[in-house]
């Protein structure tokens, strides 16, 4: 695919790639303290100071996933962006208007949109919802995301919260259910997968 991109003038490149779960859970935990900064649906800051457990973890979830439930963690996920850009002398944000028309990754964005499910990826996030918010630089390869998310089970995702260190454990122990239904599972269907993807999500 990366080869394909280069004929058209794009330098394909992941901005971020393999993420494994103590990465993820320092993020995570960066967030819930108020370390790092944490978004709201708009892409605004948020003082977690002011949130209880609950709220920061619903807060965290917009834009980063929980440890263990991260799709980053397969080694199937990947967020992209345009190299010819970045040697420019652009630094990558990974906003959404970065890849709608006149942002620096449009022409990447278009290519992608056309062309990359013929190389077997998809975008999972491209809904606005009660989930996660569209990500129009996550790309996901299905041969491998679709049997790592169908073994991704709420008793799974237990155990490795439990024993995980993740800030906000019984908090989120409390709604994982809830959490793996709205940001694992509720994503775009990769390419035809669709019966199956209905199948999972009823499971």
């Amino acid at each position: 695919m990366r080869e394909a991109a280069a004929r058209a003038g794009l330098d394909l490149v992941p901005a971020s790639s393999f993420r494994d779960f103590e990465r993820q859970r320092a993020i995570w935990n960066a967030k819930f303290r108020g370390e790092r900064p944490a978004l709201d649906r708009r892409g605004r800051q948020v003082d977690m100071a002011a949130l209880d457990d609950g709220a920061r973890i619903e807060t965290i979830l917009l834009w980063s996933a929980l440890p263990g439930a991260s799709r980053h963690h397969w080694g199937s996920d990947i967020d992209v962006v345009d190299g010819g850009v970045i040697a420019r002398g652009y630094e990558p944000k990974l906003e959404v208007e970065e890849y709608r028309r006149g942002g620096p990754f449009a022409a990447l964005s278009g290519w992608l949109g056309a062309n990359m499910r013929r190389f077997g990826f998809y975008r999972p996030y491209t809904r606005r919802g009660r989930g996660v918010q569209p990500e129009p630089w996550h790309i996901s390869y299905a041969p491998v995301a679709a049997p790592a998310l169908a073994r991704m089970t709420a008793r799974l995702l237990s155990e490795a919260i439990a024993t995980g260190g993740v800030e906000g454990e019984a908090a989120i122990l409390a709604r994982l259910p809830s959490i793996r239904e709205r940001y694992l599972l509720d994503v775009d269907a990769p390419p035809r997968m669709r019966s199956r993807w209905a199948r999972l999500k009823r499971r």
